[in-house]
């Protein structure tokens, strides 16, 4: 695998492991300044002050447990730019009525280098068909 796709493997890495940790903060250090996120059955997020907003609230009412397939095939890399396909599976436990349930995504992201970093610039997740969360 090269650099730059190992580099990205381990922002989708540290993507997992904030969102497994509800940890907002680093999830959204992930992102550019004016990244997009769009995810499923929800408004749209502009920028990441709004993505960390979106994040703090999502994990104060609900814990993910997701496995991310990252395939280094998917992963396609054009100068500063690249983007991604990937899948997850997991749980996600709902705090206030202690129900877990299953979580399955699909998710397509791009990445853009800026200082010599990859950061997310633009996210969006939903639920493959004839999938049930």
């Amino acid at each position: 695998m090269n650099d730059d796709k190992q580099k990205i493997v381990e922002v989708l890495h540290h993507y997992q492991k904030g969102t497994n940790t509800a940890d907002a903060k680093l999830t959204a250090s992930l992102y550019t300044e004016d990244a997009i996120m769009i995810p499923a059955g929800f408004a749209t997020n502009f920028g990441k002050e709004a993505i960390f907003r979106f994040y703090d609230y999502a994990f104060s009412l609900l814990q993910l447990t997701l496995e991310f397939d990252i395939n280094e095939d998917q992963i396609i890399i054009d100068g500063d730019t690249a983007y991604a396909t990937t899948s997850s599976k997991g749980t996600r436990f709902y705090r206030e009525n202690k129900e877990t349930v299953p979580e399955i995504n699909r998710e397509l992201w791009l990445f853009k280098k800026m200082g010599g970093q990859w950061k997310i610039a633009r996210y969006m997740f939903n639920v493959p068909p004839n999938e049930e969360n």
